[in-house]
């Protein structure tokens, strides 16, 4: 997608490194970084310089072949393989890269294993920007049902950054809106902020603001009354793991959201590729659920009057904080998933159907 008219890609290799966009800078300073080696990569998932879960996918694939451009020793291959899964535990895309990667290059010689690895990781990466853009076929379907009812603007809620900045490019939730636009559908999407690192507004408005779709940020918790006051005709999330049986871990505050569209006959979807199911664990109470530093919550950053960005406290020094990053919305609240084979719903027999 665009960022000041020019095509981007949130992730490629050149020059013997992989070139990422900062996504703790934005919106209001737009800087490519480079990532020389494994660990280099491996902060940059921590820190959420890159965030979402086929984008972090994306990354730990180019990852292991930078630890193999960096050192062909199995071990230190391994150790590395090892400190990515633990970079960030929520996000399967994470694992399934990892284990993808690893499945490729087992029994490579050494003079062919980094161009193989570095094809694998490309391949990772075309497949999402392939995937993102078939649900956004997919999804585009139930955006033109309500505006042929409707005859008029499409209200959309959406929550965190699901967009083309969190995969390789469309994005999840966003790829419906944008080819929506392009079919000359109006839509106007509203956009939770998404505390406590404010997601929502700084990175959805902004890549909608660049794609010139309306968009207008609220807080966290406006949603409920846009819904009841019939200023909302659908809500479209992404996730970043899926079970088999249709819950689903996203950023939190999405269940929230699931509950109010349930009680307000909103329809309420969610959109993922493939690799974000988790065909493993069956009990939504055994999904990692990562905890982030108290400085998220605690602290906000901005630009001051004098065009620099700051980051300031913003709550008594002595209070304790918690910041739990995912919760689980369970299957029931779901209308449906929007897939890149399709939209099923949310439950063991619709994924069965599409995948197996």
């Amino acid at each position: 997608m665009k960022i000041e008219g020019k095509e981007y890609r949130t992730i490629w290799y050149e020059g013997n490194s992989v070139k990422i966009i900062d996504q703790t800078k934005l919106p209001h300073q737009f800087i490519i970084k480079e990532i020389k080696t494994v660990k280099d990569a491996i902060n940059a998932i921590k820190v959420m310089e890159v965030r979402g879960a086929p984008l972090i996918g994306g990354t730990a694939a180019y990852a292991i072949a930078l630890a193999i451009q960096e050192n062909h020793n199995p071990e230190f291959i391994k150790k590395s393989t090892e400190e990515l899964i633990q970079s960030r535990p929520t996000a399967i895309n994470l694992k399934w890269a990892v284990d993808r990667m690893t499945k490729k290059l087992s029994g490579i010689n050494r003079d062919q294993i980094l161009k193989i690895a570095l094809e694998e990781a490309k391949e990772i990466c075309d497949e999402d920007e392939k995937f993102c853009k078939n649900i956004g076929v997919n999804g585009l379907k139930i955006i033109e049902e309500i505006y042929n009812k409707k005859k008029d603007t499409v209200n959309i809620l959406t929550h965190c950054n699901a967009g083309w900045l969190a995969t390789i490019n469309w994005g999840t939730a966003t790829s419906p809106i944008y080819h929506a636009k392009k079919k000359g559908i109006p839509v106007h999407v509203w956009v939770d902020e998404t505390r406590p690192r404010n997601q929502g507004a700084n990175l959805t408005s902004y890549e909608l603001n660049e794609e010139e779709i309306p968009n207008t940020i609220i807080a966290d918790n406006t949603g409920g009354i846009l819904m009841q006051r019939g200023e909302v005709d659908m809500c479209i999330v992404g996730t970043d793991r899926t079970l088999s049986n249709g819950d689903v871990c996203n950023k939190i505050g999405t269940y929230l959201k699931a509950l109010a569209a349930y009680d307000n006959n909103i329809p309420f979807y969610v959109t993922l590729p493939s690799s974000t199911i988790d065909w493993d664990i069956k009990n939504s109470k055994d999904i990692p659920i990562e905890e982030r530093s108290s400085e998220e919550l605690s602290h906000i950053e901005g630009i001051d009057e004098n065009n620099e960005i700051k980051k300031i406290l913003i709550y008594p020094k002595k209070s304790k904080t918690m910041n739990l990053a995912f919760d689980v919305t369970p299957a029931k609240y779901i209308t449906g998933l929007i897939t890149e084979k399709g939209i099923s719903k949310a439950s063991f027999e619709g994924l069965k159907n599409l995948f197996k």
